[in-house]
């Protein structure tokens, strides 16, 4: 006989009952972000080697670089240098100082190595708007939303129009996933809710983990969570003081935890070699059109909303991250203001509207005929400080619409929390309007673009020259900002080991960060305009001859014909070509 009571038997298998169907549930949430996801990728998952999203080819290109870089290390039983001359040679790069992207390029680094580095990224994407969208959905559950809330804020959050137009190029912004961690960590630390310790060492791995993903988005999330945690504590000021040990605790460890695992990182981007400090040189101007037009990669916009995004400057498409559209920012006031007192809806509410003026710059907001001076705008009088003169603040966007995400969920939940003997339409109508409000920003596939294919010769080049992986050879078209197929064809081929010129950021001769800095790109500017047909420039030939002596190559590799422009320029310089390979001359120096 047993000795539980029969009731208690019933009790747990209810209880076992709720908790599968539970478990259930979250799963099937999951997956469906995960199938949105495909959805999202699939026309790069009809040729994840040959085909990348169209618009930012160049980023893409440069991602690709990064995840050969990081797997190439790998290949060799070791972690990606933070300083190398595998560009721009002789000078080199401080990989901290660029969208490194290290951490998924070391996890990737099998699939690169076997596939190559633009699967990497197909999979880097796909994996990171279901798990943007997961994150978000797991830590709602957490602050106590229900499943179907939940579910809604993480897909309004992992397939927003700031991720997803992040996603043309922006490989370091458009998994999010961590950020919404983040967020929760912080919070368990400031409410004392668990171990301020355990969760401050959290915390430090999160952010850790995030300075080699993208700093950006961690300078991001450091900002939202400040301005969440000071509207916590405009609600409940008394709550300030009881928390303050636990609180010091908690980020004393979050900062020994990030220092300990990232700190020496970070000393050689800001004390090493190629160190770089930035100024503020102009305020960021945010465009009101960009937060009502929508943009192409939407399911609902026009020619016309889809070219200005494409014009959107600076930055196109990928920086037009602020659209929610007419409905949902008509709609997100009316839910602060109906569920005011609810203190997670006012907390939500607020983070959002603080980060979307963020989001506006600091610079003169044109609106019409009226001209709201910068001065008026909060990112005015923090764009300033160290550390975040290169932030961008219209990707504030992303944090902004991951609070927008929360506010819905925990809206939508007051509005089912209605009591049973209610109007139907008071319980279902608010709900349908929630609905209905998402549907503009619900995305479509993205368009893709053939990858630019590996000139006929290339590698066959390489095996013949014999070269030390560390010497450097000039390639033409030489990389830089706006041609960066040299970059593109070293990422699929590996080859060469050491290459000059490069789309990078580093220091000018006043230590300012510039892009492509020093006489290097005006010589490979030069080069790549002979590479186009241009005529040769006597003056620009001087210049080129100098800047060789410079470089010092031991090869050039150069994709044109015999008696092209370019091979007659460089003949003059250096000599007849050594050989040629198909497409490829070869000078060996």
């Amino acid at each position: 006989m047993s000795l539980v009571p029969p009731a208690v038997h019933a009790s747990s298998d209810a209880g076992d009952q709720v908790t599968r169907a539970g478990a259930r549930a979250r799963w099937l949430v999951l997956a469906c972000y995960l199938l949105g996801a495909v959805v999202l990728t699939v026309r790069l998952w009809a040729d994840p080697a040959g085909h990348m999203q169209a618009s930012d080819p160049h980023d893409v290109d440069l991602f690709a670089w990064f995840m050969r870089y990081a797997a190439t290390a790998v290949s060799h039983g070791r972690l990606p240098s933070l300083v190398t001359t595998s560009l721009n040679a002789p000078q080199g790069v401080s990989v901290m100082w660029n969208t490194s992207f290290l951490l998924p390029g070391v996890l990737l680094a099998p699939v690169t190595l076997l596939a190559g580095p633009q699967v990497s990224l197909t999979i880097v994407l796909t994996l990171g708007y279901a798990g943007s969208a997961a994150s978000l959905f797991l830590v709602l559950r957490r602050w106590g939303a229900s499943v179907p809330a939940a579910a809604l804020g993480g897909a309004v959050y992992g397939f927003s129009p700031a991720l997803v137009n992040s996603g043309f190029g922006h490989y370091q912004l458009a998994p999010a996933v961590l950020p919404p961690l983040m967020i929760d960590a912080l919070l368990r630390i400031v409410t004392g809710r668990g171990s301020a310790v355990r969760a401050g060492a959290w915390l430090g791995l999160l952010a850790a983990a995030q300075v080699f993903i993208g700093e950006e988005l961690l300078v991001d999330t450091a900002l939202a969570g400040g301005l969440l945690v000071a509207v916590l504590a405009a609600q409940r000021p008394r709550a300030v003081v009881y928390q303050a040990r636990g609180v010091a605790a908690g980020l004393a460890t979050a900062a020994a935890v990030t220092a300990l695992l990232s700190g020496y990182a970070l000393w050689v981007q800001i004390r090493g070699p190629l160190h770089e400090h930035s100024l503020l040189l102009s305020s960021w101007s945010g465009d009101l059109a960009s937060y009502v037009v929508p943009p192409g990669q939407l399911l609902i916009h026009t020619p016309a909303s889809a070219a200005l995004a494409n014009s959107f400057q600076p930055g196109g498409a990928s920086e037009y991250l602020g659209y929610l559209g007419v409905p949902l920012l008509l709609l997100l006031p009316v839910l602060m203001i109906r569920f005011r007192r609810d203190p997670k809806v006012r907390a939500a509410g607020w983070t959002f509207a603080l980060l979307e003026l963020c989001s506006l710059g600091g610079g003169t907001l044109v609106i019409g005929s009226f001209h709201i001076p910068g001065y008026l705008l909060p990112w005015h009088w923090l764009q300033g400080l160290p550390g975040i003169a290169q932030v961008m603040p219209d990707r504030f966007a992303i944090l902004a619409d991951g609070a927008a995400a929360a506010l819905l969920a925990f809206s939508l939940d007051r509005v089912r929390s209605a009591p049973p003997r209610a109007e139907r339409w008071r319980r279902y109508a608010p709900a349908a309007v929630i609905a209905l409000a998402i549907v503009p920003i619900i995305p479509t596939p993205f368009q893709t673009t053939p990858v630019a294919p590996t000139p006929a010769g290339w590698q066959a080049a390489f095996v013949r020259l014999r070269l030390n992986p560390a010497a450097p050879v000039l390639t033409v078209p030489v990389p830089i900002l706006r041609c960066t197929l040299a970059m593109r064809w070293q990422a699929d081929t590996s080859v060469p080991g050491s290459m000059i010129g490069g789309y990078f950021l580093g220091p000018d001769q006043t230590g300012q960060a510039a892009f492509s800095p020093g006489t290097t790109l005006i010589s490979a500017r030069y080069l790549d305009d002979l590479w186009q047909g241009a005529p040769p420039s006597s003056s620009d030939t001087a210049q080129l001859r100098s800047e060789l002596a410079y470089w010092r190559p031991a090869a050039i590799v150069a994709v044109t014909s015999l008696h092209s422009t370019l091979e007659r320029v460089l003949t003059g310089l250096v000599g007849p070509p050594t050989f040629g390979v198909k497409s490829v001359l070869v000078w060996r120096l």
